[in-house]
């Protein structure tokens, strides 16, 4: 596999399951020194085991990005560790209850908003600092776009992600900072699976033209090339993976 990270270190934020390990798996695969952040350790353990049993380099690091304090104590400790920072796969997000809007009540977005949208703005602003000819890389989602009944506050958040990704792309232009978002369509990960029983997620899969919902390293490709210098002159830009899903079209 080309080594496209080799001597680059790069932060996967809710890096512990679902599309986050996968793209910390895939990013080490291809050379980088990956910062692994989220919740829950013995899940980041587990991710570093693989990386560094494949003659990788993983930095565990239990963060909570709703914490902005965290936030600033890891980023010193993987700065100390790795001597740089060339590229953030800011992931991770909470879905929250899915309710309809009328039955939404403030306290409801309280979380959501906290990690979702501050925490991963904070995880961002508090990066770009250390980066300069870099990389950034937000997890949106096809909600923001589309709509699913019940996501509502959850698509908020993610909507927000995405006009606050356009504004960083032209505020980080001039020092060389590519900022970009990705909106993964159906994806199997555990978080999905909260949602998701078998029969609803065997009806998504029908109506996607590809026949078939997404697994994790469906996106890692999407992802690794938008942290990469293959996409040198992207910036700005929300890239879908979601097998079709969105287009909307008659089924036959």
């Amino acid at each position: 596999m080309k080594k496209r990270f080799e001597k680059r270190a790069v932060l996967v934020t809710g890096a512990g399951t679902g599309m986050g390990r996968a793209a910390a798996l895939r990013l080490a695969s291809e050379g980088a020194s990956v910062t692994l952040w989220g919740r829950r350790a013995p899940h980041l353990e587990a991710v570093a085991k693989e990386i560094r049993d494949a003659g990788g380099s993983a930095l565990v690091q239990v963060c909570d990005i709703s914490n902005p304090e965290e936030i600033a104590t890891n980023l010193r400790a993987s700065m100390a560790q790795f001597g740089t920072l060339d590229a953030v796969f800011a992931n991770a997000g909470l879905l929250g209850e899915f309710k309809p809007l009328r039955d939404t009540q403030a306290a409801d977005f309280a979380d959501l908003i906290q990690t979702n949208l501050i925490g991963t703005q904070q995880t961002v602003a508090q990066c770009l600092p250390h980066m300069e000819n870099g990389a950034v890389l937000i997890n949106a989602s096809w909600t923001a776009g589309a709509v699913m009944p019940g996501s509502g506050a959850y698509a908020a958040t993610k909507a927000a992600l995405l006009a606050m990704m356009r504004v960083w792309a032209v505020e980080e232009g001039p020092r060389g900072n590519r900022v970009n978002a990705i909106s993964p369509g159906i994806i199997l990960t555990p978080m999905a699976d909260e949602v998701l029983d078998p029969e609803i997620s065997s009806r998504l899969s029908g109506h996607t033209p590809l026949r078939r919902n997404g697994r994790p390293e469906d996106v890692t490709g999407t992802v690794t090339w938008l942290l990469s210098g293959d996409s040198e002159f992207v910036t700005g830009q929300d890239v879908v993976v979601d097998g079709g899903f969105t287009l909307g079209g008659a089924l036959r």
